[in-house]
């Protein structure tokens, strides 16, 4: 049994919020980069030009990617051979995001009500999601979450009938109705299987996959290939002024679901698919 104080919790998911609103990850990054090699429309290579341009200026000067800095999403992978001591988990995470937000002068977004809208002004609670693993480690995934692009995300319940090209024509319809909303060029999370609330989850967990590392499955594999290929064909574009790149990258996490269903979650993020990593 190895002891992990909450403290360290915290200190890792304050530096975590900081460093993913500043440092856009290598994958996102150099696909990016290679958009713009790409790119046949000049307005186009324009503005992935801009987009490479502001990453380096969030990254020399210090200074938030976006002026959405997100809603902070925490996924914890959590050894089972691990003995957390001191404040409660939940209670370490938030504390983590509130102490990043305040000494990274990020934007605080969080409201306490959904009606009354009051700001929390330290941009927590967070969305932390839990899971039990093998071994004496703690897996750390901070993911903020811009919301131009979250409100266009959708849960779609599927009927077996409509197999591969339902979930096909799904995803492809989500990013047509997103259009220039979501800030493209995107990242494209998707979830199948579960149930409605598992597919959702997955999604969003796809979005933190690097872009480099497809899908282990072969025919999901495939499927990723395809959608990239179907949603630059539709011409959305950098920032949804036209062009041949409207996404860098589709990630799809699959897990078993009913007989008489088939669940699938588009979470969509634009360019600034922020998402970093540790091991503690």
């Amino acid at each position: 049994m190895r002891a992990i104080h909450s403290d360290e919790i915290t200190k890792n998911v304050r530096e975590m919020c900081i460093q993913a609103n500043l440092i856009l990850s290598d994958d996102i990054k150099s696909r990016i980069l290679s958009a713009g090699e790409i790119e046949t429309s000049p307005l186009g290579k324009r503005i992935l030009g801009q987009l490479k341009e502001n990453l380096e200026i969030a990254k020399n000067d210090q200074i938030p990617i976006c002026q959405d800095t997100g809603m902070a999403v925490v996924f914890l992978n959590i050894g089972q051979d691990v003995h957390i001591e001191g404040a409660l988990v939940e209670d370490a995470v938030n504390e983590g995001i509130r102490q990043g937000y305040r000494d990274g002068y990020l934007r605080k977004s969080v409201v306490s009500d959904p009606i009354l809208r009051e700001n929390t002004k330290d941009n927590t609670p967070g969305i932390i999601h839990y899971s039990i693993v093998q071994g004496e480690n703690l897996e750390i995934i901070v993911a903020p979450k811009g919301f131009g692009s979250e409100n266009m995300s959708r849960t779609i319940m599927l009927k077996p009938a409509d197999g591969i090209e339902g979930i096909r024509r799904a995803v492809v319809e989500t990013v047509m109705l997103a259009g220039p909303n979501a800030c493209p060029p995107i990242v494209v999370g998707v979830g199948i299987g579960g149930d409605f609330e598992k597919s959702a989850i997955l999604a969003k967990k796809a979005l933190t996959r690097d872009l480099n590392i497809p899908s282990s499955l072969p025919h999901i594999k495939n499927l990723e290939e395809e959608l990239l290929k179907e949603i630059n064909e539709t011409s959305i574009g950098p920032g949804g002024l036209g062009g041949k790149i409207t996404a860098l990258g589709v990630n799809i996490e699959t897990y078993p679901t009913h007989i008489a269903g088939l669940p699938v979650a588009v979470n969509i993020c634009c360019h600034v698919n922020r998402h970093v990593k540790r091991i503690i």
